[in-house]
């Protein structure tokens, strides 16, 4: 009994380094949520002292949002949210890091609620717990299972030609709708987006550390750039129509199910593992997401802007 207890301790897959690359995309949901309020509170005080335009920001109000300096700081913290969202992906596999964004939803019900004097009430703690719980189960599983693989030329080609179909549909979208949009459309927009924003900077990472870096790995950094603006400007528009609550629920459930979904489809994080786990996989994440539905649903705060 002691060495087949030793043999199954020697056999999981499980990587040292996932120990780094956890605390890391924690913190990173921390400086997203804090960001988020931040530049909330900007475009909310750019669009209250300039005309009421319909189909998204103008170009005025973007550089008058320079001038904010809420809005300014909560740039800066996105900023460190990604700086650790990508160190953290140098160290963990994108399913195990990219589901811990949810956190920021947790913390932007609740620094909201204190900013706003608005009790959390039973219904938004349920959710928070629920939320937490299907979290913690899926990153427990994937921190078992999911492997770091080496991306080919094949899985970028795959990824790239995806990401063109997707930037097409969404700007020809805009130009001929923009006016019509409401903010689930910016934040079902920005949440795909930045989930092939993380695919790729992941990618990218995987192939600079296997010496791989080279005129597809060049094209993956252009499509990363041309995918973060847009999904920026798309969050910009979302929050001069929602709460931040709104905002983050739709970009933590919409942008991990992305890049999560790429991630075991396309690069084959979890390719070993048994069938269990996948089960596992699905269950964890449909409470996790059930319960960001129902925080952002019952978040007093978030309902009351809603309704107004």
């Amino acid at each position: 009994m002691h060495l087949d207890l030793i043999d199954f301790t020697v056999d999981l897959p499980v990587d040292p380094r996932q120990a780094i690359g956890i605390p890391l995309a924690l913190i990173g949901g921390v400086f997203l949520s804090l960001g988020a309020q931040f530049q909330h509170r900007g475009v909310n005080k750019v669009e209250a002292n300039t005309v009421a335009v319909t189909g998204g920001l103008d170009p005025h109000q973007l550089l008058l949002l320079l001038r904010r300096p809420s809005w300014v700081i909560g740039t800066l913290m996105l900023g460190l949210a990604i700086v650790f969202q990508l160190s953290s992906l140098a160290f963990a596999p994108i399913i195990v890091v990219q589901p811990l964004g949810a956190v920021a939803l947790v913390i932007t019900s609740i620094v909201n609620a204190r900013v706003t004097r608005t009790p959390v009430n039973r219904a938004s703690k349920i959710a928070i717990a629920v939320c937490v719980g299907g979290i913690g189960l899926f990153v427990t599983v994937a921190a078992f299972f999911a492997v770091d693989k080496p991306v080919t030329d094949k899985n970028l080609i795959t990824i790239l030609i995806v990401l063109g179909a997707v930037l097409v549909a969404f700007v020809v979208a805009f130009a001929l709708l923009h006016t019509k949009f409401k903010a689930i459309f910016y934040i079902t927009g920005a949440g795909v987006l930045y989930g092939f924003v993380a695919t790729l900077a992941k990618v990218i990472i995987n192939r600079t550390q296997n010496g791989n870096f080279e005129w597809l790995t060049l094209t993956c950094v252009v499509g990363l750039l041309l995918a973060a603006a847009l999904g920026a400007y798309f969050v910009q528009n979302a929050y001069s129509s929602g709460p931040p609550d709104l905002v983050i629920a739709g970009l933590t459930v919409i942008d991990p199910l992305v890049a999560v979904g790429i991630g075991i489809v396309v690069l084959g994080e979890i390719a070993q593992a048994p069938v269990w786990a996948g089960v596992a996989f699905a269950f964890a994440g449909a409470i996790a997401i059930w319960g960001v539905i129902l925080l952002s649903r019952h978040h007093p705060q978030a309902s009351v802007t809603v309704s107004e």
